[in-house]
């Protein structure tokens, strides 16, 4: 009988890493579980907990809610899930749990759960990071704005200590702690909060007959593994590795108890070798125009936004040097005038859906659905769509995202400081046969870093564009308001990424050494 382990996920955040763990099936069996996931965050505690609900009803049904469905396709309002299956709404409730980790509430709901988890399953498994916003640099940056701001009286360097603490009671079979690099340069009090962090965990044998040895999980020809580090480096994985199409980059740290940590060195999985793109997972959503933020915001004044734009521009560009961006800028003009997107939303589901052969699109595209959800525009000032026009053509003639000592003077933002390198990036544009740059929470605020790569569409990415390009499956709804949900998917750990970790530690926890094979082709599977 094949062992089945209980998750506990701590800062669970939307879910991603849980749902990379829940689902992964061998050999028909689904060796993880969800037992609880805890986050504090209102509009991601809602979309956690519906996700719950819908991996609970499918285990029992074996397809969707046609409810969910007609929600999902915005055919209908929320409806009241407990009336939809109450069983599977119960199971949901207790599963996410809305707590602020490092209460003395939310150490008796997590400790209560423990025995629950211990008395039900073969293992268990703890997953999770505390909030990386201390410990990224932009985090830090930001906090040092603030008047009166202590590093060392910033609660959040201390959340990783409860995540020891809960580590320490559950004593599980494994755990993974994932957060970003800049935790691994983040001090406090003048040490490094990565060497606390190892310090903790090294810590954790004594009084117990086993201790955990830490491990990085590591890609070479092919294969992912966990490997011992040599330097802290070690720890970062680099998702596009795992054919996630994101240069995304993080700290991963996989501990293994020390029982069964002997079948670590033998335990690999074959992983994706090729590099997936933008336009492997966005490239034939519906083409959707911009909103305007002030003024008219419809078609014919968009057009006349986005042509005069691409008119000006082409009469800029003209020189020999620049003569491929002029005809850029040309056939965006021609192209606008007679067929441009006339819809800041769409739903139609593309051609083939559901049909691909393509193993990333298996994994992302879900048959039942009706509709393709959250692809809708937000509104953009008139003055930056023609820096976003600019931002498009330029990385599609030139292969790269431009500076802002390429941008012409007449696009340059009132920014004291434009041309001085500190706004160098501030108009990203993400490439078509590229994998994307990260997706952060930053997305919620302007979208300026995240500009679609078509020309033509003249506006940033949507919830679900960004939410593919995380590797999220079409089905996974994300509640709240549109800003909510940018952020719920900045901060989330890519789903695949976390399937394939999962199936790593999988394979080093099994009863013998083995080498398995391991290809992700949907999680429904």
């Amino acid at each position: 009988m094949p062992s089945t382990f209980g998750i506990v996920d701590l800062f669970a955040g939307p879910g991603g890493l849980g749902e990379g763990f829940a689902s992964l099936v061998e050999d028909g069996h689904a060796p993880f579980r969800i037992g609880i996931s805890v986050e504090k965050e209102a509009s991601a505690h809602r979309t956690l907990t519906l996700r719950a609900f819908l991996r609970e009803y499918r285990a029992r049904h074996g397809v969707l809610p046609k409810e969910f469905i007609d929600f999902h396709a915005g055919l209908a309002s929320e409806p009241d899930w407990s009336a939809v299956d109450a069983e599977s709404w119960q199971h949901a409730i207790d599963e996410a749990r809305a707590l602020e980790l490092g209460t003395g509430a939310a150490a008796t709901a997590i400790d209560g759960a423990i025995a629950t988890l211990k008395a039900k399953y073969d293992d268990t498994i703890l997953i999770g990071g505390p909030p990386c916003q201390a410990y990224s640099l932009v985090g830090r940056v930001r906090s040092r704005g603030k008047v009166g701001y202590v590093p060392e009286e910033d609660a959040r360097h201390y959340l990783f200590r409860e995540y020891i603490r809960v580590l320490d009671k559950l004593r599980p079979a494994a755990f993974v702690m994932e957060n970003v690099k800049g935790m691994l340069s983040s001090t406090v009090e003048s040490r490094l909060v990565f060497e606390m962090l190892m310090e903790d965990l090294s810590s954790l044998g004594t009084g117990h007959a086993h201790h955990y040895e830490l491990h990085a999980v590591r890609v070479e020809d092919g294969k992912a593994s966990l490997q011992e580090a040599s330097q802290p480096s070690d720890f970062i994985v680099r998702s596009e590795a795992f054919g996630v199409p994101q240069r995304r980059h993080r700290v991963i740290v996989v501990g293994i108890r020390s029982d069964l940590a002997e079948r670590a060195s033998d335990a690999q999985i074959a992983v994706s070798g090729s590099v997936r793109t933008v336009r492997d997972v966005i490239g034939k959503m519906p083409a959707l125009r911009s909103g305007i933020s002030r003024g008219l915001d419809n078609t014919a004044a968009w057009r006349e936004e986005v042509l005069g734009a691409a008119n000006m521009l082409a009469g800029i560009f003209g020189g020999k040097d620049d003569r491929a961006l002029r005809e850029a800028f040309l056939t965006v003009s021609e192209q606008v005038r007679e067929n441009p997107p006339i819809v800041r939303a769409a739903s139609r589901l593309p051609d083939g859906y559901g049909t691909s052969n393509d193993e990333l699109l298996q994994w992302i595209e879900r048959p039942e659905l009706r509709a393709i959800a959250q692809h809708e525009t937000r509104r953009h000032m008139a003055s930056d769509l023609g820096r976003y026009l600019f931002a498009a053509v330029f990385g599609t003639v030139h292969g790269y995202s431009p500076k802002a000592a390429d941008f012409p003077l007449v696009l340059s933002p009132d920014h004291r400081n434009w041309h001085s390198g500190v706004f160098n990036d501030r108009f990203r544009v993400q490439l078509a046969d590229e994998a994307s740059t990260t997706v952060t929470s930053h997305i919620s605020k302007d979208g300026h870093y995240f500009i679609h790569p078509d020309p033509i569409q003249c506006r940033s990415l949507t919830v679900r564009e960004a939410a593919r390009l995380q590797t999220f499956p079409d089905d996974y709804l994300f509640l709240g308001n549109r800003t909510q949900q940018y952020v719920q998917v900045g901060n989330a750990v890519p789903p695949l990424l976390a399937r394939q970790i999962a199936a790593v530690v999988h394979v080093t926890l099994q009863k013998t050494s083995i080498q398995r094979t391991h290809t992700f082709v949907s999680a429904n599977d």
